[in-house]
């Protein structure tokens, strides 16, 4: 009787590794597709009944999603192998500083093309004077000539070409903080040493 309960653990001790690692490569597919959430439910009910380090991993994969897909710092715990490898990554791996959008929209709202020169880019903040300088000193002229639809016609032109500019400004301050922080996260999942690349 005990050699027949020996034999029944034993034959079922692979397949329920197999059916882990089934359960683990589809979650990654599912995060790689952009399906954080599902994915990570995915992960955290599985965990609960794989074996071993299948269900280790599984935790530890749930957690690093969950990570990204909320742009958050809070590392797993490093009580486990993949957890101190992830705690020595990020300590020789600053965290990425948060979006900086409201600074460069301020100073696009100020002085056109200086949010873009502030970020770096000063291709796009040669554009972005070239197209509103110009525009602005037409709407003074207009203005100083008493011209007044056509005054109101490059005063509005001036203000969508101005807002765009801010808008610009913004949108590639917070873009690049994302772009950082994917990067930062992408250098984190390889350091765990968990298989699999889900993006």
């Amino acid at each position: 009787m005990l050699l027949a309960t020996v034999v029944l653990f034993t034959a079922q001790m692979p397949v329920a590794s197999a059916g882990a690692q089934d359960a683990y490569r589809q979650a990654i597919t599912l995060a790689a597709q952009g399906r954080n959430a599902e994915a990570v439910a995915m992960l955290a009910g599985a965990a609960e009944t794989a074996p071993g380090v299948w269900g280790e991993r599984m935790r530890v994969a749930a957690q690093l999603l969950a990570l990204r897909e909320h742009q958050g710092v809070n590392l797993p715990s490093a009580d486990s192998l993949n957890g101190a490898l992830i705690a020595g990554y990020a300590k020789s791996h600053a965290v990425p500083a948060p979006a900086g959008g409201r600074m460069a929209g301020v100073l696009a709202a100020i002085f056109p093309g200086a949010g873009h020169a502030w970020l770096g880019r000063w291709h796009d903040a040669g554009t972005v004077a070239l197209m509103l300088w110009p525009m602005l000193l037409l709407t003074l002229w207009a203005w100083r000539r008493g011209m007044g639809p056509l005054t109101v016609f490059f005063a509005l032109l001036t203000l969508w070409l101005w807002s765009g500019s801010i808008f610009s400004a913004v949108s590639l301050a917070e873009r690049g903080a994302l772009e950082a922080y994917v990067q930062w996260w992408q250098g984190l999942w390889q350091a765990s040493g968990l298989p699999g690349r889900p993006w």
